[in-house]
């Protein structure tokens, strides 16, 4: 045991929220309170006193707030954090020797006790308070000190004097903390809000040009109002960057590649650039500064992906061969999944003896792109890079650049996924593409929700994605589509889509994979965004709802309501600040009509139960009238697969003037 002073009799103990006991910062979105909670203890019966000591790591000073008891010595302070960056907190407690000595003065006058020497005490302890107190607080404890100490006054009149709240408050404005025990400093990094609330777009640009010919840019930016109708405010972009050529990928990921092929974005370089360069056939640099300027004139933020890999005509290839890694017979190692194989991409070496100008450069290539205007990447298989090159590129990029956001697209291991999301990832992919059953998706929220797992990972859900067509969008028609749309944009506070894909229903896959039949990643494809059977008119409605409810724009107050069939979910969110609450409800089956009694948890909800209480039905405009916590609901997929119910919370006699008016 290594103590600093062994007379710090204070212990603080259970303390949180932190993560692997402070090694890695919690995350907050700015404006958030910060509830920190602790076990504060000491032998005895002495009472204690605390506080939180919290500052944006920019400010010098601390500001504190006092600890508040709770029960069995847990202990609570809260405060906001009201700008974006790096934050800490620590707590700081002490043996309360007044509150002690009131304590115990209070029961010895009750018991009839000589307060004679107590009362000298307590003039003692008021006179040392006086010297450590600023002008208005030293003027009261010196005067009371003085009173308290006079011994031709009444002693229950000094002792009344000695026990006046307004004297208590003036003591714990100026407690003794010469043997107070303080924690190590806890790290918080505060995001923006898009980091927390956010609905995403993907696009390859290259597809919005005439039929048969590589769009560019300026093509792209023709399709920014029809993204911006539908509601969403980031507009993601696969890898914008020339691709190579050797060992190109044809059509639905062909080893032969026809002439005219584009090939896949993702391997990535050619003799005209790499990762800091735009791919001629889609532009200049220009033109890409143009898009990011015209995407914001429509209320998008344009997000881009970051693939470290590089295809093998890459200059850093030839420029840095080091950074590789070699095979006996001379030749680069291309990336493997087995059985996949990614000829055209060689993965970089993280075990390079050269991995420090490695790491710089790598980094640089964010740096580049905020450059131009980017905020938000969403960085390709960051599970494969070093989980030490993740924290230390993203700290010393949040250091410069706070508001730069990053999402983690990594469908491997969860733990894996959590140490990267410990490390700096702002957002993360999850599991819900794969996540159907009522039991599955209850336990898997649950999970990401109610766990510590909350605190460092914030899940982004999509159905879809260009490399991910799931078993059930496959079979499961238009009311499949709408089914998963809903539960990811309400389930998670940010999802996304891979589109026009997703809105014009794309079900069909190639043969004997998960993956899209003539898949974009590899060929132009042309898409009729006006067609008539669009989900378009449905996203746009649900993009809308996110943004008027509060209640959508947070994952911590989802709570999962009882339902007597497992083919109806029933789920709620609110905002405590705003009073807005929004109930889903769900028919999981895309092929029948279910119904189910579905019992609510009135209490968490604020809903008076003997007082009927009105749902507004947000997708379908119907009004309900239900009464108490058990009632009825019946879905038609074919119709619409669910319910977002706006609940209007009134009081008793509000209830009773609408219900009978």
């Amino acid at each position: 045991m290594d103590l600093e002073n062994g007379r710090c009799r204070v212990v603080i103990e259970g303390i949180s929220p932190q993560i692997d006991g402070g090694r890695y910062p919690i995350k907050r979105i700015v404006g958030d309170s910060v509830s920190v909670r602790a076990d504060v203890i000491t032998d005895g019966h002495d009472l204690v006193a605390g506080c939180v000591r919290y500052r944006p790591v920019t400010e010098d000073k601390f500001v504190e707030v006092p600890l508040a008891a709770l029960v069995n010595d847990r202990w609570q302070a809260a405060f906001t954090v009201d700008s974006v960056g790096r934050w800490e907190y620590a707590i700081e407690a002490w043996i309360d020797g007044f509150a002690t000595w009131c304590h115990d003065l209070e029961r010895r006058v009750a018991g009839g006790t000589d307060i004679t020497v107590d009362l000298l005490i307590g003039a003692r302890l008021l006179g040392d308070a006086a010297k450590r107190a600023t002008a208005d607080d030293k003027t009261i404890l010196t005067t009371a000190a003085a009173a308290v100490a006079d011994s031709k006054a009444d002693p229950a009149a000094r002792a009344e004097i000695a026990l006046a709240p307004e004297l208590a408050s003036a003591m714990a404005r100026n407690p003794d903390r010469s043997l107070a025990t303080r924690t190590a400093t806890f790290a918080i990094v505060v995001d923006r809000p898009r980091a927390g609330f956010s609905a995403w777009y993907e696009l390859f640009p290259r597809s919005f040009g005439p039929p048969g010919a590589h769009g560019t840019f300026a093509d792209a930016e023709k399709v920014l109002p029809y993204v911006a109708s539908m509601g969403f405010d980031v507009l993601y972009l696969p890898p914008v960057h020339p691709i190579g050529r050797a060992h190109r990928k044809g059509k639905n990921n062909s080893l032969t590649c026809e002439p005219g092929e584009p090939g896949s974005p993702w391997a990535i370089g050619d003799e005209t650039g790499g990762h800091k360069a735009v791919h001629p056939d889609l532009g200049t640099l220009a033109d890409f500064d143009h898009f990011v300027r015209a995407a914001a004139g429509h209320g998008l933020e344009v997000a881009i992906d970051i693939a470290f890999q590089a295809s093998p005509d890459h200059p850093y290839v030839t420029d840095h061969e080091e950074w590789f890694i070699k095979r006996p017979d001379g030749t680069i190692q291309y990336a493997e999944n087995p059985p996949k194989k990614y000829q055209d991409v060689y993965p970089f070496n993280f075990e390079s003896e050269a991995w420090r100008s490695m790491w710089e450069e790598l980094c640089g290539i964010f740096s580049f792109w905020i450059g131009h205007g980017i905020k938000i990447f969403r960085v390709d298989n960051p599970h494969t890079k070093a989980l030490a090159f993740w924290e230390w590129a993203i700290t010393r990029i949040k250091a410069e650049h706070p508001d730069v956001l990053f999402l983690a697209e990594a469908f491997t291991r969860p733990k894996v996924m959590y140490a990267l999301a410990k490390r700096g990832f702002s957002q993360s992919y999850t599991y819900f593409t794969w996540r159907t059953t009522k039991h599955e998706l209850t336990e898997y929220l649950e999970e990401l929700v109610n766990s510590d797992v909350s605190e460092v990972f914030r899940p982004n859900f999509w159905p879809n994605t260009p490399d991910i067509l799931p078993e059930h969008l496959q079979h499961g028609g238009r009311a499949v589509f709408c089914t998963r749309l809903v539960l990811a944009a309400t389930l998670s506070s940010s999802y996304g889509i891979y589109g026009p894909a997703f809105e014009l229903m794309e079900n069909v896959p190639r043969a004997g994979s998960g993956e899209y039949i003539n898949n974009e990643k590899y060929e132009l494809r042309h898409w009729d965004i006006d067609r008539a059977d669009s989900l378009r008119h449905v996203i746009a409605r649900i993009n809308e709802i996110r943004r008027e409810h509060p209640a959508l724009h947070n994952n911590h107050s989802l709570e999962f309501h009882h339902t007597d069939n497992d083919e109806i979910v029933c789920y709620s969110k609110q905002d405590r600040a705003s009073g807005d609450a929004v109930l889903v409800v769900v028919n999981l089956d895309p092929h029948h009509t279910q119904s189910a009694w579905v019992t609510l948890d009135l209490e968490s909800l604020g809903i008076d139960g003997e007082a009927p209480y009105q749902l507004h039905d947000l997708l379908g405009e119907g009004r309900f009238l239900w009464h108490g916590a058990k009632n009825f609901v019946k879905l038609d997929p074919h119709e619409m697969p669910a319910h977002i119910f706006y609940l209007k919370r009134r009081s008793r006699r509000e209830q009773d003037f609408e219900y009978f008016a």
